[in-house]
Protein backbone atom coordinates (compact mmCIF):
# COMPACT_ATOMS: atom_id res chain seq x y z
CA UNK A 1 0.00 0.00 0.00
CA UNK A 2 1.70 2.86 -1.25
CA UNK A 3 0.46 6.74 -0.43
CA UNK A 4 1.93 10.22 -1.02
CA UNK A 5 1.69 12.47 1.92
CA UNK A 6 -1.16 14.44 -0.52
CA UNK A 7 -3.16 11.46 -0.05
CA UNK A 8 -2.35 10.75 3.55
CA UNK A 9 -4.07 14.10 3.87
CA UNK A 10 -6.96 14.02 1.69
CA UNK A 11 -7.96 10.75 3.72
CA UNK A 12 -7.26 12.63 6.95
CA UNK A 13 -10.02 13.57 9.08
CA UNK A 14 -11.53 17.17 10.63
CA UNK A 15 -9.72 16.83 13.58
CA UNK A 16 -6.27 15.38 12.42
CA UNK A 17 -5.96 18.11 9.72
CA UNK A 18 -7.21 20.85 12.48
CA UNK A 19 -3.75 19.46 13.99
CA UNK A 20 -1.99 20.41 10.87
CA UNK A 21 -3.30 23.89 10.42
CA UNK A 22 -2.09 24.01 14.10
CA UNK A 23 0.96 23.04 13.41
CA UNK A 24 1.48 24.89 10.36
CA UNK A 25 0.28 28.26 12.34
CA UNK A 26 3.20 27.52 15.19
CA UNK A 27 5.74 26.78 12.03
CA UNK A 28 5.00 29.96 10.52
CA UNK A 29 5.25 31.98 13.74
CA UNK A 30 7.92 30.87 14.65
CA UNK A 31 10.72 31.10 11.31
CA UNK A 32 9.06 35.18 11.49
CA UNK A 33 10.74 35.52 14.90
CA UNK A 34 13.82 33.37 13.98
CA UNK A 35 14.15 35.54 10.84
CA UNK A 36 13.56 38.77 12.52
CA UNK A 37 15.82 37.99 15.56
CA UNK A 38 19.00 37.21 13.62
CA UNK A 39 18.62 39.88 11.53
CA UNK A 40 18.55 41.96 14.64
CA UNK A 41 21.54 40.57 16.54
CA UNK A 42 23.43 41.06 13.59
CA UNK A 43 22.65 44.10 12.88
CA UNK A 44 23.44 45.03 16.44
CA UNK A 45 26.83 43.25 16.61
CA UNK A 46 27.43 44.69 13.52
CA UNK A 47 27.33 48.20 14.89
CA UNK A 48 28.88 47.29 17.62
CA UNK A 49 32.17 46.64 16.07
CA UNK A 50 31.91 49.97 14.23
CA UNK A 51 31.03 51.73 17.49
CA UNK A 52 33.71 50.59 20.21
CA UNK A 53 36.92 51.79 18.41
CA UNK A 54 35.30 55.21 17.87
CA UNK A 55 33.86 55.65 21.08
CA UNK A 56 36.93 55.18 23.27
CA UNK A 57 39.03 57.30 21.05
CA UNK A 58 36.87 59.96 21.44
CA UNK A 59 36.76 59.05 25.42
CA UNK A 60 40.30 59.01 25.07
CA UNK A 61 40.43 62.54 23.77
CA UNK A 62 37.88 63.63 26.40
CA UNK A 63 35.38 64.48 23.52
CA UNK A 64 32.16 63.59 25.28
CA UNK A 65 29.73 65.43 22.54
CA UNK A 66 30.73 63.23 20.06
CA UNK A 67 31.05 60.10 22.12
CA UNK A 68 27.56 60.92 22.69
CA UNK A 69 26.30 61.91 19.68
CA UNK A 70 28.46 58.81 18.45
CA UNK A 71 26.53 56.68 20.60
CA UNK A 72 22.59 58.34 19.41
CA UNK A 73 23.79 57.64 15.69
CA UNK A 74 24.91 54.10 16.64
CA UNK A 75 20.48 52.72 17.49
CA UNK A 76 21.02 49.03 17.03
CA UNK A 77 24.19 48.62 19.07
CA UNK A 78 23.55 47.21 22.01
CA UNK A 79 26.87 48.80 23.93
CA UNK A 80 25.93 51.99 22.30
CA UNK A 81 22.37 52.17 24.29
CA UNK A 82 23.94 51.35 27.61
CA UNK A 83 27.23 53.85 27.28
CA UNK A 84 25.36 56.37 25.44
CA UNK A 85 23.01 57.12 27.89
CA UNK A 86 24.92 57.14 31.32
CA UNK A 87 27.11 59.72 29.17
CA UNK A 88 24.42 61.33 28.67
CA UNK A 89 23.40 61.36 31.99
CA UNK A 90 27.21 62.44 33.49
CA UNK A 91 28.27 64.65 31.51
CA UNK A 92 27.31 68.32 32.86
CA UNK A 93 29.22 67.04 35.86
CA UNK A 94 32.58 66.19 34.23
CA UNK A 95 32.28 69.04 32.37
CA UNK A 96 32.43 71.46 35.09
CA UNK A 97 34.44 68.84 37.24
CA UNK A 98 32.08 68.62 40.16
CA UNK A 99 32.36 64.44 39.90
CA UNK A 100 31.25 62.66 43.00
CA UNK A 101 31.40 59.38 44.12
CA UNK A 102 27.78 59.35 44.31
CA UNK A 103 27.52 60.50 41.01
CA UNK A 104 29.40 57.43 39.48
CA UNK A 105 27.37 55.09 41.37
CA UNK A 106 24.06 57.02 39.93
CA UNK A 107 25.81 56.21 36.47
CA UNK A 108 26.66 53.13 37.03
CA UNK A 109 22.66 52.21 38.38
CA UNK A 110 21.66 54.74 35.32
CA UNK A 111 23.87 51.46 32.88
CA UNK A 112 22.25 48.74 34.82
CA UNK A 113 18.93 49.99 34.45
CA UNK A 114 19.66 50.23 30.38
CA UNK A 115 21.16 46.86 30.71
CA UNK A 116 17.95 45.49 32.07
CA UNK A 117 15.76 46.73 29.64
CA UNK A 118 18.41 46.51 26.44
CA UNK A 119 18.23 42.66 27.56
CA UNK A 120 14.34 42.56 27.90
CA UNK A 121 14.27 43.56 24.31
CA UNK A 122 16.68 41.42 23.08
CA UNK A 123 15.48 38.15 24.40
CA UNK A 124 11.81 39.13 22.90
CA UNK A 125 10.17 36.23 21.09
CA UNK A 126 12.47 33.41 22.84
CA UNK A 127 9.21 31.94 25.25
CA UNK A 128 7.96 31.47 21.67
CA UNK A 129 10.74 29.60 19.65
CA UNK A 130 10.47 27.68 23.78
CA UNK A 131 7.04 27.00 23.59
CA UNK A 132 6.51 26.08 19.96
CA UNK A 133 10.42 23.37 20.98
CA UNK A 134 8.44 22.35 24.02
CA UNK A 135 4.73 21.95 22.56
CA UNK A 136 4.89 21.00 18.78
CA UNK A 137 5.54 17.23 19.37
CA UNK A 138 2.53 16.78 21.74
CA UNK A 139 0.51 18.41 19.50
CA UNK A 140 0.98 16.50 16.89
CA UNK A 141 0.92 13.30 19.30
CA UNK A 142 -2.32 14.28 19.88
CA UNK A 143 -3.38 13.96 16.16
CA UNK A 144 -1.38 10.20 16.09
CA UNK A 145 -3.47 9.42 19.28
CA UNK A 146 -6.64 10.58 18.24
CA UNK A 147 -6.10 8.82 14.56
CA UNK A 148 -5.40 5.70 15.71
CA UNK A 149 -8.03 5.58 17.71
CA UNK A 150 -10.02 6.08 15.42
CA UNK A 151 -8.59 3.46 12.83
CA UNK A 152 -9.23 0.72 15.07
CA UNK A 153 -12.92 2.19 15.85
CA UNK A 154 -13.55 1.79 12.06
CA UNK A 155 -11.72 -1.61 11.96
CA UNK A 156 -14.22 -2.48 15.09
CA UNK A 157 -17.03 -0.83 13.11
CA UNK A 158 -16.64 -2.56 9.79
CA UNK A 159 -15.74 -6.46 11.24
CA UNK A 160 -12.06 -6.29 9.52
CA UNK A 161 -9.18 -7.46 10.95
CA UNK A 162 -5.16 -7.91 10.28
CA UNK A 163 -2.64 -5.29 10.26
CA UNK A 164 -3.37 -4.46 6.51
CA UNK A 165 -6.67 -3.08 7.48
CA UNK A 166 -5.78 -0.55 10.11
CA UNK A 167 -2.34 0.32 8.19
CA UNK A 168 -3.66 3.52 5.99
CA UNK A 169 -5.37 4.88 9.12
CA UNK A 170 -2.09 4.56 11.25
CA UNK A 171 0.11 6.37 8.70
CA UNK A 172 -2.37 9.23 8.24
CA UNK A 173 -1.64 8.56 12.15
CA UNK A 174 1.65 9.11 12.71
CA UNK A 175 2.25 11.54 10.32
CA UNK A 176 1.32 14.80 12.83
CA UNK A 177 3.48 13.29 15.12
CA UNK A 178 6.28 13.61 12.40
CA UNK A 179 4.89 17.03 11.37
CA UNK A 180 5.04 18.07 14.84
CA UNK A 181 8.93 16.73 15.19
CA UNK A 182 9.35 18.87 11.97
CA UNK A 183 8.55 22.01 14.40
CA UNK A 184 9.81 21.23 17.16
CA UNK A 185 13.55 20.90 16.12
CA UNK A 186 14.06 23.87 14.17
CA UNK A 187 12.73 26.40 16.57
CA UNK A 188 14.59 24.05 19.72
CA UNK A 189 18.13 24.66 17.73
CA UNK A 190 17.03 28.25 17.42
CA UNK A 191 16.22 28.96 20.83
CA UNK A 192 19.59 27.79 21.93
CA UNK A 193 21.66 29.46 19.28
CA UNK A 194 19.98 32.77 20.54
CA UNK A 195 20.26 32.18 23.78
CA UNK A 196 24.00 31.60 23.43
CA UNK A 197 24.12 34.78 21.56
CA UNK A 198 22.13 37.25 23.74
CA UNK A 199 24.81 35.70 26.58
CA UNK A 200 27.82 37.13 24.66
CA UNK A 201 25.82 40.16 23.92
CA UNK A 202 25.37 40.74 27.45
CA UNK A 203 28.87 40.07 28.22
CA UNK A 204 29.65 42.84 25.87
CA UNK A 205 27.58 45.34 27.52
CA UNK A 206 28.86 44.02 30.77
CA UNK A 207 32.23 44.74 30.03
CA UNK A 208 32.02 47.53 28.41
CA UNK A 209 29.84 49.32 31.32
CA UNK A 210 32.93 48.24 33.70
CA UNK A 211 35.50 50.05 30.99
CA UNK A 212 32.79 53.18 31.81
CA UNK A 213 32.83 53.56 35.16
CA UNK A 214 36.83 53.07 35.42
CA UNK A 215 36.66 55.73 33.20
CA UNK A 216 34.64 57.93 35.39
CA UNK A 217 36.93 56.76 38.61
CA UNK A 218 39.96 57.84 36.78
CA UNK A 219 38.57 60.79 36.26
CA UNK A 220 37.60 61.57 39.28
CA UNK A 221 40.75 60.77 40.97
CA UNK A 222 42.59 62.23 37.58
CA UNK A 223 42.24 65.20 35.58
CA UNK A 224 38.25 65.78 37.15
CA UNK A 225 39.45 65.51 40.45
CA UNK A 226 42.70 67.89 40.13
CA UNK A 227 40.07 70.61 38.31
CA UNK A 228 38.17 70.60 41.37
CA UNK A 229 40.76 70.27 43.72
CA UNK A 230 42.71 73.39 41.87
CA UNK A 231 39.52 75.29 41.92
CA UNK A 232 38.71 74.68 45.53
CA UNK A 233 42.41 75.47 46.64
CA UNK A 234 42.67 79.10 44.59
CA UNK A 235 39.27 79.83 46.57
CA UNK A 236 40.94 78.88 49.84
CA UNK A 237 44.44 81.07 48.89
CA UNK A 238 42.18 84.14 47.60
CA UNK A 239 40.63 84.24 51.12
CA UNK A 240 43.32 83.83 52.90
CA UNK A 241 45.09 86.37 50.81
CA UNK A 242 42.62 89.23 51.47
CA UNK A 243 41.99 88.52 55.35
CA UNK A 244 46.24 89.09 55.61
CA UNK A 245 45.91 92.15 53.40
Amino acid sequence: MNLSLIELYNQMGGFAKGIVYVLAIMSIYSLSIMIQKWWYLRSAQAETRKFAPEFSQFLEEDNLTEAINLAVGYKKSHVARVLGNALSEIKPLIQDGSVTVADINSAERAIEREMLMTIVLIKRGLGVLATVGATAPFVGLLGTTMGIVNAFTGMAAGGGGGIASIAGGVAEALITTAFGLLVAIPAVWAYNYFQTKIDNITAEMTYSSKEMIDYLIKGVSGEFGRSRFTREFNTAAQAAGKSAV
